[in-house]
């Protein structure tokens, strides 16, 4: 048994391209950046991630460049010829991807407004930072923190 999960994060290299292709299928695509190793030995590796089905369509108004991106999918490498020779680029089929809050100040410019989320209620953080013990059951049930 074999198990492929790849999670990396690093910032967006273009905006996402959405394409159809074989009959209607939709990919989304984009590049990733991430830096490996540090000091002397720092680089980028470029990760190419592709989501297919309408969820990704919908979501490729918010990825753009610049933007910092957490992505979990299946990592594989990929062939290719360029200019005569052979080469190898790392891909991943996306499974999961983390955008920053709203409000995080290094992200660029949404290029139109994400659709309203629900609010979580309110907490009551009377019992400060009580340990679990101290805290009678019924505070997580008025809370629903199950």
């Amino acid at each position: 048994m074999s198990i492929n999960v790849f999670t990396f994060s690093g910032r967006i290299g273009r905006d996402a391209e959405v394409r159809h292709v074989n009959g209607g299928k939709v990919v989304t695509g984009f590049p990733v950046a991430m830096d490996v190793g540090y000091g002397d030995n720092k680089s980028t590796l470029w990760v190419d991630c592709s989501g297919w089905g309408e969820r990704w369509e919908k979501l490729a108004d918010y990825l753009m460049k610049g933007s910092q991106v957490t992505v979990t999918g299946e990592a594989s490498l990929q062939t290719y010829q360029s200019n005569g020779e052979d080469k190898t680029k790392l891909v991943c089929r996306i499974n999961d991807v983390q955008l920053p809050p709203k409000s995080s100040s290094n992200a660029p410019a949404q290029r139109k407004e994400r659709p309203a989320q629900r609010q979580a209620p309110a907490r009551d953080n009377s019992y400060g930072d009580a340990p679990d013990d101290d805290i009678p059951f019924d505070v997580f049930r008025r809370h629903a923190y199950y």
